[in-house]
């Protein structure tokens, strides 16, 4: 007969002696993930920029618990903020092992009304900051380290109109998850994209304005997803069983974009 061994996983164990930077991490996704990867175990530093008072309260409250967390100053769209901010990290938590690329911002307009200011502010923070995180990052990042980016369905799946340049900055970090999956494999570091659908927060009701109860009716599964729903997926990347998983871009949707 076949003997089955399972060992049991305590939660709070499971991504011990990790360190994690959660770019965006005060409010919204950013603040789900930060949360669930501190439940895990993780110590978790929780980037902000315009949430700073956000952030703080999240980290003061993970603290209460029991759970370790602090919070910096990161503005992604700032190459100095992103180079002072990772040596502060390293130097207080003796490097890096996870990094959540979750900031990020979006600006609707039809391509005839977008502004060259408006598309730079996108392209800083969705994609350059994406990759200049990365890039500093790669520099303390310990062998067996997780990089996963919050990407958008928005990169396959177009509802409306107006996001097109949101749209080209999320396919642009869908394109990049691919292409360092080969470059950092040698290291053992894996690099994912998480899509998510339609997820209730404040940026998605920016977003859609007056379509957001048509839009949650017209979810295949009859509602938006919750923050916290994307952040166990982004828990199962950071962990040893997604060791063979990088290079995906992987949908958190709810079918929408089926």
């Amino acid at each position: 007969m076949l003997e089955i061994q399972v060992k049991a996983v305590d939660p709070i164990e499971r991504l011990a002696g990790k360190v994690a930077l959660v770019t965006g991490g005060g409010r919204g996704i950013g603040a789900a993930i930060a949360t669930e990867l501190a439940l895990q175990g993780a110590s978790v530093v929780i980037g902000y920029n315009a949430s700073h008072k956000e952030a703080e309260d999240l980290a003061a409250a993970l603290r209460d618990k029991g759970l370790k967390a602090a919070t910096i100053a990161l503005n992604t769209g700032s190459s100095e903020q992103i180079r002072s901010g990772f040596t502060a990290i390293a130097a207080e938590w003796g490097g890096l092992d996870i990094l959540i690329n979750n900031a990020g911002i979006s600006r609707v307009a039809h391509i005839e009304e977008m502004s060259e200011e408006l598309l730079d502010d996108m392209l800083a923070v969705n994609v350059k900051g994406v990759f200049l995180a990365i890039k500093e990052a790669l520099t303390y990042i310990r062998a067996g380290g997780r990089i996963i980016n919050i990407g958008s369905i928005s990169s396959d799946y177009m509802p409306y109109r107006g996001n097109s340049a949101y749209v080209m900055t999320k396919s642009a970090v869908a394109g990049l998850t691919r292409g360092l999956a080969r470059e950092l494999a040698s290291r053992q570091i894996t690099i994912n994209n998480v899509q998510p659908g339609r997820v209730e927060t404040e940026l998605l009701r920016y977003t859609l304005g007056g379509e957001f109860e048509r839009a949650r009716s017209q979810t295949p599964l009859g509602r938006f997803g919750e923050a916290s729903e994307v952040a166990h997926m982004v828990a199962f990347l950071c962990g040893e069983e997604a060791g063979y998983v990088t290079g995906a871009n992987l949908r958190v949707d709810g079918g929408v974009s089926v």
